[in-house]
This record gives structure tokens, sequence and C-alpha cells, in this order.
């Protein structure tokens, strides 16, 4: 009897540990990340109004502008406040975005120039996160929590003469939902989406960068999808 649970014990020594999460344990994740703005712009007539150069740039206000999408590398870290609770925190190492115009009437600056160049923006995001099924080898979870959104480059112009500049700092809320997939040894493979709110006041300058007016409000409101691999310690 002595010799079977012997055996029994080094035998589960033996086995590979899965990666179940405990309080006090740290994760670190690598992943591909594919932010997808789902922008709104609001080019009003208060704004042509107060400046008159949205107009001039545009031609009307039913054109807008467009941020398209980019895929980065990004690296994330999480600690298990307790086993189903835990905190994460998002460090990308920025993504780059062209912006245009569309929209624009005929003959408008915009429309025979409608790119407007890129901008560099850096997301840290900050989130608490419910896992479900911490001791399971599927373990989803959802979460919530602020993101900080710093345009690092706003180097945008209109046809090379009009200088346009967004909002440097911008705070917005996001929310998550995903999964870990807990492999051998602690490994494990995420899936991630989140959704993250914010928006920047674009301002443009008449007289090459001197003084700015604000001519449109922009919600870039990015989807953000993550899928890579981690490790818990």
């Amino acid at each position: 009897m002595k010799k079977t649970l012997l055996a029994l014990a080094v035998a589960a020594a033996l086995v590979p540990s899965l990666a179940m999460a405990e309080a006090g344990d740290f994760v670190v994740r690598v992943r591909a990340t594919h932010i997808a703005p789902d922008e709104s712009s609001s080019l009003g007539a208060t704004t042509q109004a107060n400046t008159g150069l949205a107009g001039a740039l545009y031609g009307n206000t039913t054109s807008e502008l467009r941020v398209d999408s980019n895929t980065i590398p990004e690296i994330d870290f999480s600690y298990y406040i307790t086993k189903n609770i835990a905190a994460e925190l998002i460090l990308a190492l920025g993504t780059r975005h062209d912006v245009t115009i569309t929209g624009a009437a005929a003959g408008s600056t915009a429309a025979n120039n409608p790119n407007l160049g890129s901008i560099n923006l850096l997301p840290p995001t900050l989130s608490l996160q419910w896992h479900f099924n911490p001791d399971q080898t599927f373990d989803p979870y959802v979460g919530a929590g602020l993101s900080y959104v710093r345009a690092m480059d706003n180097n945008l112009n209109l046809a090379g003469a009009v200088p346009i500049k967004v909002s440097r700092n911008n705070w917005g809320p996001a929310i998550q939902a995903g999964f870990d997939y807990n492999l051998e040894n602690k490994w494990l493979v995420n899936f991630d989406v989140k959704k993250v709110w914010f928006d920047t006041k674009v301002e443009g300058s008449a007289d090459g960068g001197v003084t700015y007016a604000k001519i449109d409000q922009l919600d870039v409101d990015p989807w953000v999808v993550s899928v890579g691999f981690g490790k818990k310690f």
C-alpha cells in the first residue's frame, strides 16, 4: 500500500502543471494587437461660424475625418488580487494611423488633398478583470478600466499648408472580454477584445501654426483585438 501511494505521489509530481491562477500570481503576456478605430467626426456649424477655417478646408459640414487601422506588438502584465480578480496593465509600443478626409465637396482643398498624414498614439490601459474559471483549462473573463491615449506625433497638415493638431492627452473608459486557455507548465494562450471610448479635439491654423482654432471633434472609439501567449509566475 505504501509503495502504491509513493508511486502515485511521484507520478503526480512528474505531471506538468497547468497555468491555474492563485492569489498573488503574476502573468506576462505577449500579443499581436489589432486596433480598429470606430470613429465619428463632428464637424459642425458652430465650428464654422467661429473660425470659417473648417468650411474652407472641408468644403461642407457633411465631410468627415477617417483614421485607419493598424496591428502592433503589445505586452501586458496581470496581477491576481484573488483567485478570480486580476488587475491588467497593457503597454503597447505605439500605433501609427493614417488620417484622411472623406466626403469633401468637389473643388475643396480636402477633395484634392484628402490625406492629412499620420499620427502615433500610445494607449496604455489599466483594467480590473473577473475570471470565471481560474481552476479550469478554459478560463473566460470580463473586465473594465481606464485608457490613457497619448498623441506622440501631432505633425498633421492639409496640402502642406494648413497645420492641424489633435489633443495630446486623452482619457476614456474601456471594457473587455476574453479568455485564457491554460497549458502545461504555467503557459497559456490568450484571446482578448476591448472597446475603448475617447475623443479628441481637432484644431487647424490659418497662420502657419501661430494660432489654432477648433475645426472638428473626433470620437475615435477603437476596437482592440489581441491574440498571444503568456506565462504565470
